[in-house]
């Protein structure tokens, strides 16, 4: 259990493509088992992380503040935190999907950059088709729902996630805030070993695992083990 300020608020923040809604499921229920307030950010596509960052200081105002990040918003979230020390009672950083600064090899980045351009190729109602196609029920139904709500500037969130810059070692191993990661056994395009190193390098961590099966069959599962650390 860590040694953490209560949190006046929780922040959600949604990964590349997804919602407030998603993030609300994921840790909405874990928030009102424990009687906190949870802010679920609803990100704007023209500019994602700045979104993310502008709600992380408003709820601040408030007082100390338990960021729970999913993939991009887990990298924000550590972002925030490295940057406002003062502000974060904690992190949740759900399917952490690279280390480091260089995302070539990252397949989050290499998924966004592709799908923005096949959104800009044949338009959003084949790639949808597609994309449902290719995914489990649950994923698709809640990618349709926050690629339409979205559209039409979906390719260019998709774009500023492919080129964000993920959290390098030494940011990781310099954070003094504490961090509940939570990684997917089985999800390839947020690796289990990422989950690990993020765990591995931060001075203050848990480490849970889940697979993408129990994901989808109840997204609060993210939420019951991000939250348990903190009391």
């Amino acid at each position: 259990m860590f040694d953490s300020p209560t949190p006046a608020v929780v922040v959600g923040l949604p990964g590349t493509g997804s919602d407030a809604h998603f993030a609300h499921r994921a840790f909405g229920p874990a928030c009102a088992e424990r009687g906190l307030e949870l802010i679920a950010v609803e990100p704007d596509p023209r500019a994602v992380v700045e979104s993310y960052l502008a709600a992380l200081d408003a709820a601040a105002r408030r007082g100390p503040v338990l960021v729970a990040g999913i993939s991009l918003g887990a990298a924000v979230a550590i972002e925030w935190a490295s940057a406002r020390p003062d502000a974060a009672a904690g992190v949740v950083a759900a399917l952490p999907a690279w280390t480091g600064p260089d995302s070539g090899g990252c397949p989050a980045a290499a998924s966004a950059a592709s799908t923005a351009a096949a959104l800009r190729a044949d338009g959003l109602e084949e790639v949808v088709a597609r994309m449902r196609a290719g995914s489990p029920a649950w994923l698709g139904d809640a990618l349709d729902r926050s690629w339409r709500s979205q559209w039409p500037y979906l390719p260019e969130a998709l774009e500023e996630a492919a080129a964000y810059k993920w959290p390098e070692p030494l940011r990781l191993e310099r954070l003094s805030t504490p961090v509940v990661v939570v990684g997917a056994l089985d999800d390839p395009v947020h690796p289990w070993p990422v989950a690990e190193e993020w765990s591995r390098l931060l001075p203050e961590s848990v480490l849970e695992e889940l697979t993408l099966d129990e994901l989808g069959a109840d997204p609060a599962i993210l939420g019951r083990l991000g939250l348990a650390a903190f009391g």
